[in-house]
């Protein structure tokens, strides 16, 4: 390549790992904090670098230099989570950031210091932005080329243009960012960048590689990888103001459809759709109130009007669409509400179905029960998710109709390849001990019903602790009904669950019985006690 680096300015935060704990989780970054990959330290607070911490130390040298030293495991998603506010920052000044890694990104420097007055004026202008805007200290940095702005900007140095070699010589070879490459040129005699770029670039290929050779570059300041910069993400919220406070729900329910329309067409103009719908309001009183809804395939407008509709409602008449308590009303009325659009994706990627899993049939059925969502509420219309258990009881959750179908319990429900005597499903279904074979009960009751079982000679039948049956079983009595002859059985099935927590624990055995007039139950003896727990269809 020819030509010499772009002028680059950096923007760096100090110790950002621990800065992103204390911004996520709450770590106090002012007292001494060292946080941990792969049990040595890779970043500490000020504090603790006074007690003698440095990077690189062991938990356990760490800890005996700083006995009170508060330890974090390191999380790169935390630290990129953490810092999306700070580019957003950056990104309202200047255009074209690209970010190094969390706690850096750098800008090409020609367009801010032509429209802010100045590199140096630039500088402090994004400095000041940042800390107003994200409460976070950073430094700023100015050379040719990505590398060398970053050495700069640990210092908050503005390297004159074409300085950057000079501004390189004197660091030593540790700078690179490469400790094994930086340990054998120091065995080597060479201890700084300006030593090493001295050398031969053919002899530091033949001997060093080819990551030698780049540090090579680097280290003589001919820095020439072009700014990767990042799109900044389009803004999707939409919001509406009100002068006069909302407190009917039939003022709310039209404000929500003017609102949903406008959100849907936003996305329909970026070819997106959502999947989640965040909804925030604002009373009169400064009260703020956040919900989200969650939704297993797209948000049309209709549905997102529903939501909101559901919502303000819910806030407006202190209705959470279960019976029993109902939450508080706010204060005051509504001046401020809000639609946040998540799990954004392409609305390329919802096409119809060819076998009826999306198309006609299903968005019939979506109108329709959408409809007596709105009229009885939204957890009127459940369905059901199969998800694991041990028994039909435990493999079932009613979700409401548009959230989310995520499973209770992980793992599919036992299916016709499981195994009775261990509960493993086939095609590959997590165990479940003392789970029931297939097939599975068609009506599963809400609350059993208490039994009796008898033998042949009219005694109760009982189920001794090792899970002996007493005798065969011969006739049932469910509640005060008539007896019936019991035909066939299989079983017992025993579970034992959470024998470790006496407050929880739970012991039974299950059986299938058949009867004489065809029907089939699942029966469960505990504590003594017969119940019909499922009828089989």
């Amino acid at each position: 390549m020819t030509g010499s680096p772009a002028r680059t300015l950096l923007l760096w935060c100090p110790d950002w790992p621990v800065l992103a704990a204390e911004i996520v989780d709450g770590v106090p970054a002012t007292g001494p904090v060292a946080v941990l990959h792969a049990n040595r330290v890779v970043a500490c607070s000020e504090r603790a670098r006074a007690e003698g911490v440095r990077r690189g130390l062991r938990k356990r040298e760490a800890q005996g230099r700083c006995p009170q030293l508060t330890v974090v495991e390191y999380d790169p998603g935390r630290d990129a989570r953490a810092f999306e506010p700070v580019v957003a920052a950056v990104e309202e000044l200047v255009a074209g950031v690209e970010v190094v890694r969390p706690g850096a990104c750098a800008v090409a420097a020609r367009g801010p210091s032509r429209y802010l007055g100045g590199e140096e004026a630039a500088a402090e202008r994004i400095i000041e932005h940042v800390a107003q805007s994200c409460l976070v200290e950073s430094q700023v940095g100015i050379a040719d080329g990505v590398f060398a702005a970053g050495l700069a900007a640990r210092g908050g140095r503005v390297v004159a243009p074409g300085g950057t070699p000079e501004f390189l010589a004197g660091l030593p070879v540790e700078a690179l960012g490469r400790s094994a490459l930086a340990d054998l040129l120091r065995r080597l005699g060479v201890r700084t960048l300006g030593d090493f770029a001295a050398l031969p670039a053919g002899d530091v290929l033949a001997r060093f590689g080819f990551d030698g050779a780049l540090a090579h570059r680097l280290a003589a300041g001919r820095d020439h990888r072009p700014l990767a910069v990042r799109q900044p993400p389009a803004d999707l919220t939409v919001t509406a103001e009100h002068d006069e406070p909302i407190d009917r729900v039939d003022a709310a329910a039209f404000v929500a459809r003017a609102l949903a329309e406008q959100l849907h067409e936003r996305l329909a103009g970026h070819g997106l759709a959502c999947t989640r719908l965040g909804i925030e309001a604002v009373t009169e009183h400064g009260q703020e109130l956040h919900r989200v809804w969650r939704h297993d395939g797209l948000l049309t407008a209709g549905a997102i009007a529903d939501r909101v509709r559901w919502q303000l409602d819910g806030w407006l008449s202190g209705s959470n669409g279960r019976t029993g308590a109902r939450p508080a009303r706010p204060t005051s009325g509504i001046i401020r509400l809000r639609l946040i659009p998540d799990g954004v994706i392409a609305q390329a990627g919802l096409q119809a179905g060819l076998w009826g899993e999306t198309g006609e049939e299903r968005e019939r059925a979506h109108r329709a029960l959408s409809r007596v969502q709105g009229i009885l509420g939204p957890e009127a219309v459940v369905t059901a998710v199969l998800g694991g258990g041990r028994s039909p009881a435990d493999q079932v959750r009613l979700v409401p109709w548009g959230d989310e179908r995520l499973p209770a319990r992980p793992g599919p429900p036992a299916d016709a390849s499981a195994d009775p005597a261990t509960g493993r499903g086939g095609g590959g279904a997590p165990p479940w001990p003392g789970r029931l074979p297939a097939p599975a009960p068609a009506v599963v009751l809400p609350s059993p019903l208490p039994a009796t079982v008898h033998d042949a000679v009219g005694e109760p039948v009982v189920i001794s602790a090792r899970l002996a049956v007493s005798a065969p079983p011969a006739r049932l009595v469910v509640g005060t009904g008539q007896p019936a002859e019991i035909v066939g059985w299989v079983g017992p099935w025993p579970v034992d669950e959470r024998w470790w927590a006496p407050a929880e624990a739970r012991r039974r055995a299950r059986f299938q019985v058949g009867l004489a007039d065809g029907t089939a139950l699942l029966l469960a003896v505990e504590a003594g006690q017969w119940l019909v727990e499922a009828i089989y269809d």
